[in-house]
């Protein structure tokens, strides 16, 4: 029996990680899982071609061994400032003699939105669909089958820079793998940890990275604003190092031993020593000093993003709160910060819905990104797939497929 494997790679400033499932009646069984360290990328971008590849083809072979599969196409994470979104309405009109709408008028209507100006040198890495439009009414999920004249769309429309795409391309093809979908990391996030009715209540997802941290703004089941930021785990690090002059392992080390996001937090108040460089000899501080240097540059990505959301005319549309996820959401009183800057609840976002093999071992908010690789993105031949795949399963379980039914209903192969 043939198998149905998917793999996803997410290419971190940290670290690259790679992941293969195999795609079965209900769900997604993890099958392969590596990690490999990255020192090609800098805040999302490539910036060692070669560095790259050797950690892709690393962290890809950890998973195929593990696996048991070889694979050659890989859905990649994009991430990075260049990334931009805007909203686009457009309209086609219906020839039909009987004026039923088909997938051919969706397919035309796709098309029409490939036409839009955009600078020389950005290319559309998503179109997603939030809402449609037959005729004179609005709120329209699934036009397929419906009777009228004109068919408008309102979509989400993502750009990145032709040479981040190029330059990830060539890293990932020198690794000895084929690109199958560029996805927008916070967009794979957001598939991978947000529940459905957070969606539809409004939500804002924040993925804190090493060298970034992407946002994604989701209400009325439909993504609205997409942003990536260059501020994130990486920033904390060197604030500890450049403030206590010690190296940047070691202050690592301090930030995911003995951080806090907020000093209300704080437990225990205690001294950390720490081994200083050449002849200073062991340093003595408090915890609160650290967590002074942590909650700073915290307290300023979070204001970034309240102020982009105010800015954009979200914040009141976020009814269900903010979701934390990524490396970096793991700093003890993150969540508790997160409320205090914003003024509404937020919890802490693991992959939901996953199957058996080795998904425990990527149950964690680090890995939200590589999780949602495998799930696709509407409006990505990966989701695409899956929805065609799964559509006329049981939807008894409690499942990915859940997740994508209105995938499978309204964006297949759009």
């Amino acid at each position: 029996m043939k198998k149905n494997i998917i793999a996803g790679l997410d290419l971190g400033t940290t670290k690259v990680c790679a992941v293969i499932a195999e795609q079965n009646e209900s769900n997604l069984d993890i099958l392969g899982f590596g990690v490999a360290p990255s020192e090609g990328l800098n805040r999302g971008l490539v910036a060692n071609i070669a560095k790259t590849a050797e950690a892709i083809k690393e962290a890809m072979q950890i998973a195929i061994n593990r696996a048991g599969f070889e694979v050659k196409e890989i859905n990649v994470g994009v991430a990075g400032e260049h990334i931009t979104s805007l909203r686009h309405r457009n309209y086609i009109t219906i020839s039909n003699p009987d004026k039923e709408i088909t997938k051919d008028d969706l397919d035309r209507l796709k098309a029409d939105v490939r036409t839009i100006r955009i600078p020389s040198d950005r290319q559309i890495l998503h179109i997603i669909p939030e809402e449609f439009f037959v005729d004179y009414q609005g709120g329209i999920e699934n036009p397929i089958g419906m009777c009228g004249s004109k068919l408008e769309a309102v979509n989400h429309v993502v750009l990145a820079a032709i040479p981040a795409i190029q330059n990830i391309k060539k890293s990932v093809e020198r690794a000895g793998f084929l690109v199958k979908d560029y996805i927008l990391q916070p967009i794979a996030s957001s598939v991978s940890v947000l529940e459905d009715n957070e969606k539809d209540l409004g939500v804002v997802l924040v993925d804190i990275g090493g060298g970034t941290t992407d946002v994604a703004v989701y209400h009325d089941k439909s993504i609205k604003h997409t942003k990536v930021i260059g501020v994130a785990g990486n920033q904390v690090t060197n604030d500890i190092r450049e403030s206590l002059g010690i190296v940047t392992t070691e202050a690592e080390t301090l930030k995911k031993d003995f951080g806090y996001a907020l000093e209300e937090a704080i437990i225990k108040d205690e001294d950390i020593f720490i081994k200083g460089p050449g002849a200073r000899g062991n340093i003595k501080i408090p915890v609160t000093l650290l967590t002074q240097i942590i909650s700073a540059r915290m307290k300023e990505l979070f204001t970034i993003i309240d102020n982009d959301l105010r800015q954009t005319g979200l914040k009141g549309k976020i009814k269900a709160g903010v979701v934390l996820t990524g490396g970096g959401s793991l700093l003890k009183g993150c969540t508790e910060l997160a409320e205090e800057v914003f003024g509404l609840p937020a919890r802490i976002g693991v992959p939901i819905e996953l199957g058996a093999g080795l998904s425990q071992e990527i149950e964690s908010p680090e890995f939200a990104t590589v999780a949602g690789l495998i799930k696709g993105v509407p409006g990505s031949s990966a989701s695409a797939a899956w929805a065609q795949e799964t559509g006329n399963k049981s939807k008894t379980k409690i499942s990915i497929n859940s997740l994508f039914k209105k995938v499978q209903e309204f964006f297949d192969e759009l």
